[in-house]
């Protein structure tokens, strides 16, 4: 049976492969913050941080996704603020669907060096679309007058989840199988 030092040093050294990998990515601490509680999972795997990384993101978009919604049933909601959102769950159906794509791939990447490359270029494209498409869900606010309480959540679940997605990226983007 490993020993409480033994388990407490390699748990260190599990989150120091994370805090170093999350520097290359744009939001390195929002990174660390997401990924150290899953730690013994990622180990010192950069494959394994990446399926995490996505996972984590996905999860969030799900939950993002239901929040957003939610705000339909809300009452006195003009008409405009209901296309915005509506338009909204509708981007972040598509974004859920593109990580979802991406993390099956993640799990599955394998095979000669021109398939896995293949799908590397497939998991970034996925990605970047997700990024595109939280993006896409604020573009309703330009030039409209939108309830306070609409915009507000919404513009802090997207932000929340561009950060998340961007980090997924520049961890697929530095993952170098070969």
């Amino acid at each position: 049976m490993a020993s409480a030092t033994t388990i407490k040093s390699t748990t260190k050294t599990y989150k120091a492969f994370i805090k170093n990998q999350c520097n290359s990515t744009t939001y390195p601490s929002d990174c660390y913050k997401s990924l150290s509680p899953y730690a013994s999972t990622i180990k010192t795997n950069p494959v394994n941080l990446c399926n995490t990384s996505l996972y984590v993101t996905l999860k969030a978009a799900r939950s993002y996704y239901v929040s957003i919604s939610s705000l339909t049933k809300q009452k006195r909601l003009s008409l405009i603020d209901k296309a915005i959102v509506k338009d909204c769950v509708d981007e972040l159906g598509d974004c859920v669907d593109e990580l979802t794509q991406s993390l099956n791939a993640m799990k599955n990447l394998g095979g000669s060096y021109e398939e896995i490359q293949f799908q590397m270029s497939n998991i970034k494209t996925w990605v970047s679309a997700s990024i595109t498409d939280e993006d896409t869900c604020t573009d309703g606010f330009v030039g409209r007058k939108v309830n306070s309480n609409v915009k507000k959540q919404i513009t802090e679940c997207i932000k929340s989840l561009t950060v998340m997605t961007s980090n997924s990226l520049a961890l697929v983007n530095s993952l170098n199988i070969y």
